[in-house]
């Protein structure tokens, strides 16, 4: 399950932004937004910071979230405050072709 979230993760286009809750669904498991968070938690060079909460808010805490939002400023990702302009910078996901899932 955790390669196929970062499999979708690795496909947000550099300056686009997904939610959680985005990724889980492009990848086949809807309701899944908590493991994606565990997936990049666990995952090495992934664009992580691409991936942000509901209505484009920076979830990571401290210096991590400043990182996140520095990362995503130097790909010419626009914020209205403390959030992403969703509206700009969400990835369009179902233009992606399908992930294939690994069968059980």
């Amino acid at each position: 399950m955790f390669q196929t979230l970062l499999d979708v993760v690795r496909r947000v286009p550099r300056g686009k932004v997904a939610t959680y809750g985005d990724i889980a669904y492009a990848a086949g498991f809807p309701g899944s937004a908590r493991q994606v968070a565990w997936a990049l938690n666990k995952s090495v060079n992934v664009p992580w910071q691409r991936i942000v909460g509901a209505e484009g808010k920076i979830l990571l805490a401290a210096e991590r979230g400043l990182e996140q939002r520095l990362r995503l400023e130097q790909e010419g990702v626009a914020f209205r405050g403390l959030k992403v302009d969703m509206r700009q910078h969400r990835a369009n996901l179902s233009t992606l072709r399908p992930v294939r899932r690994p069968r059980a």
